[in-house]
């Protein structure tokens, strides 16, 4: 059985609290290049190089004049501190199906219930980060919604926020630090976010 938050607590992002008291390390779900699942993996074990293809999310989340919602990542994450990412991205416990993970993130990184929160495709990706050393080998299942309340973001997984435009976007991306994976995960969705934002927010 998957481990919730209803009989597990987050404890940073490579263990869980259960009721007792004690630490377990997060599983992840392992994948083949079709996405079927093979097997688990410990979540640290999984990003050492060269990598253990498995299971994620990401969301991209957008406000009532077509803005992506950006998170900085907190800089107490053991995995690509500091830098700008989308609106939220992690891992489905085994067993978890990814749009409950990714629900489940939302609120829990960013205390927001995602609006029409949709599926938008599948992307394999390969991408090793310099700075920790670690690798992301995923098969990622991407989702776009909507914003209709405030974020209320945990400090421990979000360092900062932004709402920003497709140019404003293109300005932070080349003057900011961005998680390797950003671009990818953004390029894949692109046909499902002009879907929900429409031609005139520019994606």
């Amino acid at each position: 059985m998957p481990i919730t938050p209803a009989n597990g607590q987050t404890t940073g992002d490579a263990a869980v609290t259960t009721p007792g008291g004690t630490a377990e390390p997060i599983m992840l779900e392992l994948v083949d290049e079709d996405g079927r699942t093979i097997g688990t993996a410990e979540k640290l074990a999984a990003h050492q190089p060269p990598g253990q293809l498995h299971r994620a999310f990401s969301v991209f989340l957008f406000d009532e004049k077509g803005r992506l919602l950006l998170q900085r990542r907190a800089l107490g994450k053991y995995h690509s501190p500091g830098v700008w990412s989308n609106t939220c991205c992690g891992h489905p416990y085994p067993g978890e199906a990814p749009f409950v993970a990714a629900a489940r993130r939302t609120t829990e990184e960013l205390g927001l219930a995602p609006a029409l929160l949709a599926e938008a495709g599948t992307v394999r990706y390969n991408h090793p980060d310099p700075d920790s050393g670690l690798v992301e080998q995923e098969y990622n299942h991407l989702f776009v919604g909507l914003v209709r309340t405030e974020p209320a973001p945990d400090p421990e997984e979000v360092g900062e926020i932004a709402f920003v435009t497709p140019q404003e976007l293109a300005d932070r991306h080349a003057a900011a630090p961005f998680s390797s994976w950003f671009m990818t995960v953004l390029d894949a969705a692109r046909p499902a976010v002009r879907e929900l934002t429409g031609q005139s927010a520019g994606w």
